[in-house]
């Protein structure tokens, strides 16, 4: 028998964090609001609620990827000016496990988005190569940096479906990588101010021919988010030595 639900498509509450984002020094209210979906994890409508911890005031944002699984808060200083910013991470559940991030300034009640994930995957773009002797070739354009990746240690089988037995390439192979799929705070140097640390998976034929990560570590310099370090990450093989 169905039974009438009041809040069933109304915003409810998912995420909620508690410190000084518009620089008073009282502690604000931050919410991500959003309307759950019955019998799924999906949530949709997310919107970020900050409510002024001195007039109760509360301000609303709408977000440009609003809809996806497990929102999460996490209020800290990026920017070095001593202020909590307002870091939003939703996951989008599909096969590539992107997400779709965010990262606000709300100094004097005014929102001031410092990071979107949409604008940094259109930033960061990558080519991906299959070369001779089992090497993928990883070529970053932001800071044109290129990156050899060994997959000799593959599967024998895997490997026999791409290369002869020479070491050549049966036919060209491009890669890919995937838009963000991890954003992480970690404050590397330990001076209170938060940096940026984005994952990206490397990918060959398909999305789950994994080659690896890139990670790049983003810093705020002046008014912007820039490229700090970049490496990439690759899987290890299990080893035939005792």
């Amino acid at each position: 028998m169905y039974t009438y639900d009041p809040r069933a498509n109304q915003p409810q509450v998912v995420a909620f964090a508690r410190k000084d984002v518009t620089g008073d020094r009282v502690p604000d209210n931050v919410y991500l609001t959003g309307i759950k979906t019955a019998d799924s994890p999906f949530i949709q409508n997310i919107t970020l609620l900050v409510q002024d911890g001195r007039t109760g005031t509360a301000t609303r944002v709408q977000l440009r990827e609003n809809a996806g699984y497990s929102p999460t808060l996490f209020l800290e200083d990026f920017t070095g000016d001593g202020i909590a910013d307002i870091l939003i991470r939703i996951e989008s559940g599909g096969s590539g496990a992107f997400t779709y991030d965010y990262l606000y300034s709300f100094l004097q009640n005014k929102p001031r988005l410092l990071f979107d994930s949409e604008k940094y995957n259109g930033q960061y773009e990558y080519e991906v190569t299959y070369q001779d002797n089992y090497k993928v070739k990883l070529v970053s354009k932001a800071n044109n940096l290129t990156y050899l990746i060994d997959i000799s240690l593959r599967d024998p089988e895997y490997l026999n479906e791409i290369y002869d037995r020479n070491g050549k390439l049966k036919m060209p192979i491009e890669g890919f990588v995937n838009p963000l799929s991890g954003l992480y705070p970690v404050d590397f140097d330990s001076n209170g101010v938060y940096e940026l640390l984005a994952y990206q998976k490397a990918a060959g034929r398909y999305n789950a021919d994994a080659l690896g990560y890139v990670q790049n570590t983003l810093a705020w310099k002046t008014d912007r988010f820039v490229l700090q370090n970049q490496y990439v990450a690759i899987f290890g093989a299990q080893s035939t030595q005792r």
